[in-house]
């Protein structure tokens, strides 16, 4: 009897059916909105997010790869750092070239190699190979605008213009989602920036005609001025996210096929638009806590769509977020009203401080996972894709989900690291490496004088504390941890991979300084 318990304990989890897989991704949610995270000082409510952590587990260490969008966006559904690629700083430009290599395998690519329908719907903002040429690039450009909104920009066009636009939204948008691993794509590329469209497969939904009515690129609504189609409302695309995303789980549970939904939403991050049933619900004067509320509504709609679809025991689901809540979005007067988006952490979107991407990160799974349940290891959405592969029961190649490792040790209840380091950046490239609950910032500290900042999360979790100066062995050893990391093109064990392009070394003074001493 010894030796069959033994074997049952060495044989891996044989799942009775491969269940339908769901991740929603929110934009810019921080931390603290989500209640469950921060229930003394949290002042919106959040249902439907609390409901999936009582019925699911509750990771409170889990990160994006980066504070801003895209990079994070590109290691979730890859499992490799972001910064392995062209992209060291910043994000993917407007009408910017593909992130995603055409060989490079994504959560949906896996989930198609076993028979799953696959769909993204939501913000994209990876990059596609546009059909615009050099010629008609004058055509697509220059008409204002700024990050946040709140810019000059033009309201005249030219019938040249209109002629160039017609000829290329006419034509098929190669490079996309659906060439990176989805089946369907509904979408809007990028909320606040143009083309303000649908688009769903690899084309528009109509022609854009027109630049958007100046009023639409106030603060915090439409950035970049550009096309859009005629009386094209903000409002209208995070109801339209949902309507899809039903209609898509609908038609899966159905057919009785196993899908794979990733549902990238395009709340709270601006455009703050706001539809009239949730205006003011809040009662904290603030349009970004009213989009938090509309936002938790429509996460509540997938959640009810699985349900009444037969398919909810039988469905995986993942819901983070991108990065932190977005500092400009009017931060103060919530904090003054007692609530405080990036909970008990430091700092906000783009920041290389853990308010920066330390973020909303729960799991529901019945049968599989206990409901309830908190997690205090350390995990990052790049984890997702090895995760996937170890429920349906395959490996990943070698030149894939590099720094990816499966976090299914902790759902099953294992309370044990998966993952000793993890490495994440600030939009502007900056980066910090994990090693346990020690954090090394690789950034000056003009206050201390240290070359670099050195914290302790499980004693300081808001890094308010400097101990570069006293721990230089420490320092050293994550220095010389993370110039491995680098090198070896992966995180996780295996055959070394090449990165993209030559990483950039941080702190970048020391960097230069180091590589002018060579030559």
């Amino acid at each position: 009897m010894t030796r069959i318990l033994l074997l049952l304990a060495l044989c891996p989890v044989v799942f009775a059916a491969q269940p339908n897989i769901v991740i929603i991704l929110a934009d810019d949610l921080g931390y603290g909105d989500m209640h469950a995270n921060n229930p003394e000082r949290s002042k919106i409510p959040t249902p439907n997010m609390d409901r999936l952590a009582a019925e699911g587990m509750r990771f409170t260490d889990g990160h994006s790869s980066s504070g801003c969008c895209s990079p994070s966006r590109y290691t979730l559904l890859t499992g490799r750092y972001h910064w392995r690629t062209t992209l060291q700083s910043g994000i993917v430009g407007v009408w910017g070239k593909p992130l995603i290599s055409p060989d490079r395998l994504t959560i949906g690519k896996l989930a198609q190699q076993h028979g799953y329908r696959t769909a993204c719907i939501g913000k994209w903002h990876l990059g596609s190979d546009w059909p615009i040429t050099p010629e008609q690039k004058t055509h697509f450009s220059g008409f204002g605008g700024k990050p946040g909104g709140g810019g000059e920009v033009s309201t005249t066009i030219t019938d040249a213009h209109r002629e160039t636009w017609k000829a290329v939204f006419s034509r098929r948008i190669p490079g996309g989602p659906t060439e990176r691993g989805f089946d369907e794509y509904f979408g809007t590329d990028v909320p606040n920036w143009p083309p303000y469209c649908f688009i769903d497969g690899d084309r528009t939904v109509g022609i854009p005609s027109e630049l958007l009515p100046a009023a639409k690129l106030m603060k915090n609504q439409a950035s970049i001025q550009g096309p859009a189609l005629p009386g094209w409302q903000l409002e209208g695309i995070l109801p339209a996210l949902g309507d899809r995303a039903e209609k898509f789980i609908k038609a899966q549970s159905d057919a009785k096929k196993p899908f794979l939904l990733y549902l990238p939403l395009t709340s709270p991050h601006t455009p703050l638009a706001v539809n009239a049933e949730w205006k003011g619900k809040s009662g904290l004067n603030s349009d970004y806590a009213d989009l938090v509320m509309e936002t938790d509504h429509v996460i509540g709609r997938v959640l009810e769509a699985l349900k009444s679809g037969g398919v909810e025991k039988d469905t995986f689901v993942l819901f983070t977020s991108d990065n932190g809540c977005a500092s400009y979005i009017g931060v103060p007067p919530l904090e003054a009203q007692g609530h405080f988006p990036s909970g008990p952490l430091r700092e906000y979107k783009t920041s290389v401080y853990e308010g920066g991407h330390r973020v909303p990160f729960v799991v529901k799974w019945p049968g599989v996972v206990k409901a309830g349940t908190v997690c205090k290891q350390l995990v990052q959405q790049a984890d997702t894709i090895t995760t996937l592969a170890e429920i349906l029961g395959t490996k990943l190649p070698e030149n894939a989900g590099e720094d990816s490792f499966s976090l299914m040790p902790l759902l099953k209840g294992e309370d044990r690291p998966i993952r000793i380091h993890a490495i994440n950046a600030a939009c502007g490239g900056t980066p910090s490496l994990r090693d346990g609950a020690w954090k090394l910032v690789l950034a000056a500290d003009p206050v201390m004088k240290t070359p670099v900042q050195l914290y302790n999360l499980d004693e300081d979790l808001g890094e308010t504390t400097n101990l570069a100066a006293m721990h230089p062995d420490r320092v050293k050893s994550m220095q010389d941890t993370m110039e491995k990391l680098i090198t070896n093109g992966r995180s996780t064990p295996g055959a070394p991979q090449k990165n993209d392009i030559r990483v950039t070394r941080y702190p970048k003074a020391a960097a230069q300084a180091k590589a002018k001493k060579k030559s």
